[in-house]
């Protein structure tokens, strides 16, 4: 009696296992792919966790994100996880604050492109913009994009705590220093991304350079509104939930 519960057991535990497993391969199989192009795969929480970073590696193999986007600390792990693929380890610099020095900065992206990080995220010095110096923030900006050498450079802007002319200027200050995006925020501020921003950015930087949407973006109305409004990057932590939620007609 005792063999035949257990052989039961095993054959129920068996059966939700290839139900979950089947689940998972379903998600997979119908997920949208044009979408997932367009979002970086993000953990940057501070508890972030080394079997995290290989989950959130994994996933983005799976699902063909554009990126990942990781603290410096995980650079390495990443690089080892994504060997045998072709999505491209971003990081961030000068994180979540950007109130750190340049040489700072300087330092910080040069560690994580020897670790192997192929895109930087570099938050700017916020006190400098609303103290007006953009020379400063300009001159940052050129110095990690010089240390990086040709790899993509993302300045954050912060946008909740700016004003409009501020954001306008910081992304014109962006595109002369040889950045290759403009992004919202950190996700650590008051607020994400907002419709508003991302239409002033894109007007700021023109057609030619990247717009990057980031905080607050959980669901898959809010990244294609993003994208309409002139985004061409979505950085989010829900991304899978995004690019697998199913179309729902809009009224």
């Amino acid at each position: 009696m005792k063999h035949a519960y257990s052989f039961i057991t095993l054959i129920l535990t068996t059966a939700t296992s290839i139900q979950t497993m089947n689940a998972a391969t379903s998600s997979l199989n119908s997920f949208d792919q044009e979408l997932a192009q367009y979002i970086d795969h993000t953990l940057l929480k501070p508890e972030a966790t080394q079997s995290q970073i290989d989950a959130l590696c994994h996933e983005a193999a799976s699902y063909q994100f554009a990126s990942v986007c990781i603290h410096p600390c995980y650079v390495a792990k990443a690089v080892e996880n994504l060997k045998n693929s072709d999505i491209p380890i971003c990081t961030v610099i000068g994180f979540p604050l950007g109130a750190t020095t340049t040489d700072v900065k300087i330092f910080e992206a040069q560690k994580a492109f020897e670790a192997g990080a192929t895109e930087f995220d570099m938050v700017i010095n916020i006190g400098a913009a609303k103290s007006g110096d953009f020379d400063l923030i300009e001159n940052e900006i050129r110095a990690v994009v010089q240390t990086v050498q040709g790899s993509t450079v993302t300045v954050i802007l912060e946008t909740a705590l700016l004003t409009e002319t501020e954001i306008q200027k910081i992304c014109e200050r962006a595109k002369i220093a040889g950045a290759h995006y403009v992004k919202t925020s950190t996700g650590f501020s008051s607020r994400g991304a907002s419709l508003k921003d991302i239409e002033i950015m894109r007007a700021a930087v023109g057609p030619d350079m990247g717009v990057k949407a980031s905080g607050g973006i959980k669901d898959r109305k809010t990244a294609k509104r993003m994208i309409a409004a002139g985004a061409n990057r979505i950085g989010t932590s829900s991304g899978i939930a995004i690019v697998s939620e199913l179309e729902r007609e809009e009224n």
